[in-house]
């Protein structure tokens, strides 16, 4: 068993090891995740205003942002036994097409009531293409390249939301329901892609490989590396996809009360998780997924709690701070998702169906997504700012106990135990 240390060869080695090339078929999927991202990020800007258009407060509309979050959270163990029941690609495909409806609907819907249960459906959808996407990068991905092939994904779904809401508010002048048609057309071109580019033979296992039983979350759960993941994923979730989002954007208008800071705080984090992924996969890959995770972690816990002394500083020096801390936290994001994502991929291994093991991964994320701004926003409610900030900062360091016990995950072979 080669250890990451090992990889290219001793010290009189003449050059390293080459790399494994990424399938074909992995572009196909990092192109449909670029598009699916540009979607979302057309219809995120409008979504509010456009829930607001059926005559009701604030608070209702952002349960309509938070209905899409909450079915995936319900939806995902469902998720996770199709997959295992009817393979990854009819579950990707047909989750596109749910989501895909459900943005018709949503563009045409008569009311409020309409809107919150379209808009959920497209959660369920959602939940299926994820937790199938996921299925398909572990199966296809070689084992050393694990780290680039998630790297590629996010980087395509980073860059992609990026982009959407900037295409969003130029289709908003056509009509808050224009941006909820463009999305659901992207859907049934990424679907088509997807359904001729991922119809090969490569798709399905060997005729003369052994069939697998598929993992089940029992038996991942014995090995450390998944129960350190789910807790690191909950944080990660917690602090970038809840706290980021939702908490983040508060702080900087307390700190300069004008509306591009808060997008210009969001941009600038984004912008340091981008340039991370360029490199951090390829880390992954060769020094091994725990280091980037600790780090990562760690990187992101030191910020996010620091965040919060932008609001006792000078105008501006609390702008920098703000904007500053925003791209080391950005940094640290970027180290832990590809290294994160890949330790899963070790743990299920290229030869076992993971649905069920990648849809536990998936509602950690999304459970911390859901909770964590909740509880943040109670405690800035009654502490302030700081106090919020800094407790967003412990829990990235709580997300680093479990893999300072657990194994490299690199080192585990795909025909060997995991645990």
């Amino acid at each position: 068993m080669r250890r990451p240390a090992e990889r290219g060869g001793g010290a009189g080695a003449a050059t390293p090891a080459p790399r494994d090339p990424i399938p074909r078929e992995i572009w196909i999927l990092v192109g449909a995740a670029f598009v699916i991202a540009v979607g979302f990020g057309i219809v995120s800007p409008v979504l509010p205003a456009y829930a607001r258009s059926f005559d009701v407060g604030v608070a209702a509309a952002s349960v309509i942002v938070s209905a899409f979050a909450f079915f995936r959270l319900v939806f995902a163990p469902a998720g996770g036994f199709l997959v295992g029941r009817l393979g990854e690609r009819p579950v990707y495909l047909t989750g596109l097409l749910v989501v895909s409806v459900s943005s018709f609907a949503t563009a045409f819907a008569q009311s409020y009531g309409q809107l919150l249960l379209f808009r959920g459906l497209g959660g369920v959808g959602s939940t299926m293409f994820t937790i199938s996407a996921m299925a398909l990068l572990v199966r296809l991905a070689p084992p050393r390249a694990r780290g680039r092939v998630s790297s590629a994904y996010g980087s395509a779904f980073l860059v992609g939301g990026m982009v959407g809401p900037l295409i969003g508010g130029l289709l908003a002048g056509w009509g808050l329901r224009a941006p909820f048609v463009v999305y659901g057309v992207a859907l049934l071109l990424a679907a088509a892609v997807v359904a001729v580019g991922l119809g090969g033979a490569r798709l399905r296992p060997a005729p003369d490989r052994a069939t697998h039983p598929t993992m089940r979350v029992k038996e991942a759960w014995g090995s450390p590396v998944y129960r350190a993941v789910l807790v690191s994923g909950a944080a990660n979730g917690w602090t970038n996809f809840g706290v980021r989002m939702a908490v983040l954007p508060l702080l900087a208008i307390a700190v300069l009360d004008r509306p591009w800071v808060a997008g210009a705080v969001l941009a600038v984090g984004a912008v340091g998780t981008a340039a991370t992924l360029q490199f951090s996969g390829r880390m992954a890959d060769r020094v091994g997924r725990r280091p980037l995770v600790i780090t990562g972690l760690l990187v992101m816990g030191v910020s996010m709690g620091l965040l919060g002394m932008a609001t006792v500083l000078p105008t501006t020096a609390g702008l920098v701070v703000l904007l500053g801390l925003s791209v080391v936290s950005g940094i640290g994001a970027g180290l832990v998702n590809p290294a994160q994502q890949a330790a899963v991929a070790d743990v299920v291994g290229h030869e076992r169906n993971g649905g069920p093991v990648l849809s536990g991964f998936q509602m950690a994320q999304d459970g911390g997504a859901i909770v964590g701004p909740i509880l943040i926003g109670v405690v800035a409610d009654a502490l302030g700012f700081r106090a919020a900030f800094l407790v967003t900062g412990l829990v990235c360091v709580v997300g680093v106990l479990p893999w300072l016990r657990a194994p490299e995950p690199l080192t585990l072979q795909d025909d060997g135990p995991r645990s």
